[in-house]
């Protein structure tokens, strides 16, 4: 907790970082404050201002803005709480990060280009198209060594002319940049130029795992990593995924792989045999109709299983020069595909009303018109308005 004032409180709107409609509130400027704005690939802090939450932390040249969503009264003293569980985590990532760039050019030369900080894990690009599994292990080992090691994390500030600055890891001073320039040093393994948040101590980390490389950018590879407690939750959640699946497939945890291709395997026979019924139905379907000794000038089918193959083998075993088809598939109460096949221009005038009635939207071409349908209850006025066409035309 801090204690500090405010010294300007002005109307503004905010975009949820999920996207949707911007939210109103009012962008606050304190005296000072212990909320980090984004920023040097950091997230911002989260907290309160009295009891007003804090929704979003930015920088805005040399001040950091609080959106609240409520008016401060400028000149009024106020208490500053911080999240420190969300500081933790970002304290932790970020000293991660810092230690992992560091080694791995130490021990590879592969140079950082940038690196990002998500609420699940945490990316550093690489400078190289490849990163093999076994440098991967070896600087997991690596890292996790200077961790045990407790190597201690120290923050100085340099004056902007200060030649030293030449000689420390750096991308660069944002274009705005005033004041002195802030090194964060990792004693015996890095100096890093950095405004974000850091651990006094490696062994605040706890661990740190390497999930595996990605395919980046051209020429780049993205190194995924967890820090800290995101580990541990990363296991407890493993571990209880593990105990479900053990559950369901009542094997232990070395055989469910196996278990699962198993039945991979059982399904894409399923679904293959499935799919040779369903045409040997549709076939059976067309010939009853056939075998008729007057056959009808409309056909009408609905039926749960199915899908656009199955229907349109009806209506090639039918023939549609002569009968109108209505064809339907899915849940009666909920969305399914349709299909209206027949004469060419009874189906082009009648497609798109047949569309609207179910709530759908569908296309065709040469006497047949196909689609999803969403109101497939309404099935029975297209039933009511054909049949009242047909009843009008000569045999």
């Amino acid at each position: 907790q801090f204690t500090t004032r405010v010294v300007s409180c002005r109307a503004a709107e905010l975009r949820p970082e999920g996207g949707g409609e911007p939210v109103r509130g009012f962008q606050v400027v304190l005296e000072d404050t212990i909320l980090f704005p984004e920023g040097g690939g950091q997230p911002d802090d989260r907290g309160f201002i009295g009891d007003v939450p804090v929704l979003r932390v930015t920088r805005r040249g040399p001040e950091a803005v609080h959106f609240v969503p409520v008016a401060l009264e400028p000149g009024a003293e106020v208490l500053l709480s911080l999240d420190w569980e969300r500081r933790f985590d970002h304290m932790q990532q970020h000293s991660g990060q810092h230690l992992i760039t560091a080694i791995a050019e130490q021990m590879f030369g592969f140079k950082t280009t940038s690196w990002e900080l998500g609420r699940q894990r945490a990316v550093i690009e690489l400078d190289t198209p490849l990163v093999t599994a076994e440098q991967v292990e070896a600087l997991e080992k690596s890292v996790n060594e200077k961790i045990r090691d407790r190597v201690p994390v120290t923050v100085r500030e340099l004056a902007a002319g200060d030649p030293e600055i030449e000689t420390v890891r750096s991308r660069g001073l944002p274009d705005d940049h005033v004041g002195p320039v802030r090194i964060v040093d990792i004693k015996g393994i890095d100096s890093n130029m950095c405004c974000g948040t850091h651990v006094s101590n490696l062994s605040d980390l706890q661990v740190i795992k390497l999930l595996g490389v990605e395919k980046g950018k051209k020429n780049k590879t993205n190194l995924v990593f967890l820090a800290g407690n995101r580990v541990l939750k990363s296991i407890e959640q493993s571990h209880s995924t593990e105990k479900a699946l053990t559950a369901l497939l009542k094997n232990g945890p070395g055989e469910h792989v196996e278990a699962v291709r198993r039945l991979q395997s059982s399904v894409k026979l399923l679904q293959k045999n499935n799919l040779n019924l369903l045409r040997d139905i549709a076939v059976l379907i067309a010939q009853d109709f056939k075998s008729k000794p007057a056959p009808r000038q409309l056909f009408v089918l609905h039926r749960k299983e199915g899908d656009s193959e199955f229907m349109n083998i009806i209506a090639n075993e039918i023939g549609t020069e002569e009968t109108l088809l209505f064809l339907t598939v899915g849940d009666e109460k909920e969305a399914g595909l349709f299909l209206l096949a027949g004469p060419v221009e009874v189906v082009e005038n009648f497609g798109p009303r047949v569309a609207e009635l179910l709530g759908g939207k569908g296309a065709g071409k040469r006497g047949r018109f196909q689609g999803k349908a969403a109101k497939m209850s309404r099935r029975g006025e297209v039933q009511a308005l054909l049949q009242e066409f047909v009843s009008h035309q000569k045999p």
